[in-house]
């Protein structure tokens, strides 16, 4: 499946899932309760799946018009992994699928150690992407912040974001 037909595909089911009513987010507990987290009260729990890897995704709502075809979302992904070694496998993985993803372009200010900072294309809107990650207690955990990098919602909407996503990030740490 191509990479835009499946991000499509999952666009729309999130998509589906607010159209019946997302959960709203708040305390969050992951790995068997060894990873926890709170969200931003207006974020809405979008899909989570259970296992290795665990992942949790939320939708930052954008109110302008730019939200119905755009969707921002968070996700928080943590997976067991042995060492630093697995760690780093891990965050190198995840890299490499960043700088797959169409229109890839890393930011002009350079990342903080284990970060990445980046815009790409997605169903032909542009994205920035913040990603964090951590090695803790056998497992690699990574904080992936997307949203369209121009929004009708403006500077303040944007703002809200990135301080909800650096909210979480000082948590995970």
């Amino acid at each position: 499946m191509s990479l835009l037909r499946s991000t499509t595909l999952a666009i729309a089911f999130a998509a589906g899932l607010l159209a019946v009513g997302g959960s709203r987010a708040a305390d969050v507990s992951m790995a068997g309760g060894s990873i926890h987290f709170s969200t931003p009260g207006g974020w809405l729990g979008i899909m989570e799946t259970e296992g290795d890897p665990e992942a949790r995704v939320f939708q930052v709502p954008d109110p302008s018009p730019t939200g119905r075809n755009s969707l921002a979302r968070v996700t928080v992904t943590v997976k067991q992994v042995r060492d630093i070694s697995g760690f780093q496998q891990y965050m190198g993985d995840a890299t490499a699928k960043a700088l797959a993803l169409p229109g890839y372009k890393a930011a002009a200010v350079p990342p903080s150690p284990n970060s990445n900072l980046y815009t790409a294309q997605e169903n032909g809107a542009e994205f920035s992407y913040v990603e964090h990650y951590w090695f803790k207690n056998g497992q690699a955990i990574q904080l992936r912040c997307m949203r369209p990098s121009q929004s009708q919602a403006g500077a303040a909407w944007k703002a809200e974001f990135d301080k909800g996503c650096n909210a979480i990030a000082a948590q995970l740490k």
